[in-house]
């Protein structure tokens, strides 16, 4: 038996005016899903432990099968982990994104963030610009390193664990009452502003239309990570397949094998038929039991509220992935399980993450089932099936 987990990010919604009430997921046009939840079971499933934040941290990590109250140190340590950052246990590590603030004409705490991911800039445009703040502000207690995209980290050496906002929750708003409170990490970000301001990049980003990555944010702190091992623990070899740092950070923690797949981005024009070709190599021709394959576009739509964009994300996670899977997965004539779900929602209303239950969809190539149902929040909700503690789907999962 094949086992493989395809993890649409943030792909759950809330009901939506426009829609007449339904969601993105349901908009969609989806055949392959809506094909295999008649073969399937759905139901719902709570992947963020009561009194936590709503992550992809904490809610990958409980879909991967790790209880987040007992393995969970904050995010960016997780980060740091896959771009190959040496943690210390006195370490702290930041996520760093470089986002794009108003350039009104008023003090830097009374600027408004636009844009989390800075018009989703790439890898190779943001590390110009870090380097050009890591020049001047990185010294023997802080150092910065280039993550993904708009996605960086930056580690304090002997730091604190501070609370501070993820930037996507400021969205539209002034920064004031979301910067540190403590004076370096201020002084820092308001810095980067300065140099990232009028930085020729920059500058060639706005004639180009696009949004400037003009500010440096901190968030995400947290400590070394101390994982156990999947194979020892599910007894699988398992292999991750995503775009972002966060979900190669935790499988390096894992011990899990991790497929860096050229041209995806974790933005809407990713790679999805590397992702699936990938996953399909891995379980049918590289020997690995379980395949875990992560999408963030759906999230990124939601955090940018377009709910065009959004549908199209899941219609791609749909043709593009899932699709290229099944077929993939019945040429070889292996029996395999395939496990659909996201991690958490991410409303188009509020653009941020919920910690409410997630529709999930289980199908076993070996017993098929015979229903009329839809993949979506409303009958999975409906189907009666319902999973407490998101951590138990691991084991649901490799169950047969």
């Amino acid at each position: 038996m094949k086992y493989v987990i395809v993890l649409g990010d943030g792909m759950a919604d809330w009901p939506i005016d426009e829609l007449e009430g339904g969601t993105p997921l349901s908009a969609a046009r989806t055949p392959v899903m809506d094909t295999l939840a008649r073969m399937s079971e759905i139901g719902t499933v709570h992947t963020i432990p009561e009194g936590m934040a709503p992550g992809s941290d904490t809610a990958n990590l409980s879909v991967l099968g790790y209880d987040p109250k007992k393995y969970y140190t904050g995010r960016s340590p997780l980060e740091a982990l896959s771009i190959g950052v040496d943690m210390k246990d006195t370490d702290v590590v930041f996520r760093t994104n470089i986002v794009t603030l108003t350039e009104d004409d008023c003090p830097y705490e009374e600027q408004h963030i636009l844009d989390h991911s800075s018009d989703e800039i790439s890898t190779g445009d943001a590390a110009v610009l870090l380097k050009a703040v890591a020049e001047e502000l990185e010294n023997e207690t802080y150092h910065f390193y280039v993550g993904t995209s708009y996605r960086h980290c930056m580690v304090w050496d002997k730091g604190q664990v501070v609370a501070l906002t993820p930037p996507h929750d400021v969205l539209t708003k002034q920064i004031r009452p979301y910067l540190p409170l403590d004076p370096v990490l201020r002084r820092m970000q308001e810095r980067s502003y300065e140099i990232l301001k009028n930085h020729p990049l920059n500058l060639a980003r706005k004639a180009a239309g696009k949004n400037p990555a003009n500010s440096f944010w901190f968030w995400g702190a947290g400590t070394k990570p101390i994982l156990t091992s999947f194979e020892e623990q599910y007894h699988k070899k398992g292999i991750m397949i995503s775009a972002v740092d966060l979900l190669k950070g935790i499988a390096v923690g894992a011990g899990m094998d991790k497929v860096i797949v050229e041209g995806a981005n974790g933005g809407l024009n990713t790679n999805y038929e590397g992702k699936a070709e990938a996953a399909v190599k891995a379980l049918t021709r590289d020997g690995y039991d379980f395949a875990y394959v992560h999408v963030e576009a759906p999230d990124e739509m939601g955090h940018q509220g377009s709910l065009e964009r959004k549908i199209l994300s899941i219609e791609y996670l749909d043709q593009r992935v899932i699709r290229i899977i099944k077929e993939g997965l019945d040429a070889s004539g292996e029996p395999y399980r395939m496990l659909i779900l996201p991690d958490h929602p991410t409303p188009i209303a509020i653009r941020t993450h919920v910690a409410e239950a997630v529709p999930y969809l289980l199908y076993d190539s070996s017993a098929p089932q015979e229903h009329t149902w839809h993949y979506n929040e409303k009958e999975a909700a409906m189907s009666g099936n319902t999973v407490a503690y998101g951590w138990d789907m691991m084991k649901y999962l490799f169950s047969r």
